[in-house]
């Protein structure tokens, strides 16, 4: 089955500043697919080539299996977006705006089963000023899908919302899957990132520095595992510090809670085992914790960021 999305080799320079450098990557029909990356780094830009926002300087661009960068009207009758902010009237109501979005597609949904879908009949007739943040933002996600996307491209579709109306958002986005449509969404929360995303790509000062599932990438990475442990009484930092493959080590103030990497867990925890049996103290609490993404973001992107030469950031995402 042919990728939803092909990009090759795309470029983007604004004046001197050049905001894409060379991305490729595909997206499968049905996933969900991230594109991570810090401020600046490229991915609206990314995604504003592939909607038909902003002109590469070079690059292949393969929508829904057309040509995007030929044929942009034909690309938007089978794409849904959902752009950082969504500018409405203050008056407008969700009923009425999805009934005018609508009328700009050949294909359209109804406004009652879009209201339904996304939780907001009983706000349909009121003013979008009087909505809350999440209730616009359902209303920015219904709007992406007036016309009945195959592929729904969200840009940060959770920035500055409340835990509960993000809760809700992860759901709305997990529905689209379940209902065949692929997504590609940005986002600066990696935590929703590795729960939602079934691959994602990390786009760094215009590169990509990596793609896989988060499951592939958190096993690749170049991070070692952190231990917390608790102990019912300190042992002495130097002792800590000779256990075998102990390295980053911190203590709280109390000396009871200690935490360090080690690249041989087993090894190391065999270790703190005898170090706390020859010392008569008990373990209180253990905790183990595998490289999350966003250890694995933090590590791909500085490492990016110390190869780089020094350039000079615009806001790129001002442009977005």
């Amino acid at each position: 089955m042919p990728a939803k999305v092909i990009v090759q080799n795309l470029h983007k320079r604004y004046d001197d500043f050049e905001a894409v450098r060379g991305v490729s990557f595909a997206i499968e029909e049905g996933e969900i697919f991230g594109l991570l990356g810090p401020n600046g780094a490229g991915k609206t830009t990314t995604v504003e080539c592939l909607i038909g926002l902003r002109e590469p300087d070079s690059g292949e661009l393969e929508v829904c299996g057309l040509d995007a960068r030929r044929y942009p009207r034909a690309v938007k009758e089978k794409i849904g977006v959902a752009l950082q902010s969504t500018s409405l009237q203050d008056k407008i109501t969700p009923r009425e705006a999805l009934r005018l979005f609508g009328s700009f597609y050949l294909r359209r949904e109804e406004p009652a089963v879009l209201l339904e879908r996304f939780a907001l009949v009983e706000k349909a007739d009121a003013a979008l000023d009087t909505l809350s943040g999440g209730q616009r933002q359902r209303l920015a996600l219904a709007l992406a899908f007036v016309n009945r996307p195959e592929l729904v491209f969200l840009d940060e579709p959770t920035t500055g919302l409340d835990p509960q109306a993000r809760r809700e958002l992860h759901g709305a986005i997990a529905e689209m899957k379940a209902a065949g449509c692929t997504v590609l969404f940005t986002t600066h929360y990696l935590d929703e990132a590795e729960a939602l995303c079934d691959r994602v790509a990390i786009i760094d000062q215009g590169r990509m520095v990596a793609t896989g599932s988060p499951r592939e990438l958190m096993a690749r990475a170049a991070v070692w595992p952190t231990v917390t442990l608790a102990t019912s009484r300190p042992v002495a930092r130097e002792r800590w510090a000779s256990v075998v493959g102990v390295s980053d080590l911190w203590m709280d103030a109390s000396g009871l809670t200690v935490q360090f990497r080690t690249e041989q867990a087993t090894a190391t925890l065999v270790g703190v085992v005898a170090l706390l049996s020859a010392s008569g103290v008990d373990l209180v609490d253990l905790e183990v914790k595998k490289a999350s993404l966003e250890d694995v973001f933090l590590n791909l992107t500085r490492t990016s960021a110390t190869a780089a030469k020094p350039a000079r950031v615009v806001g790129e995402e001002g442009h977005a």
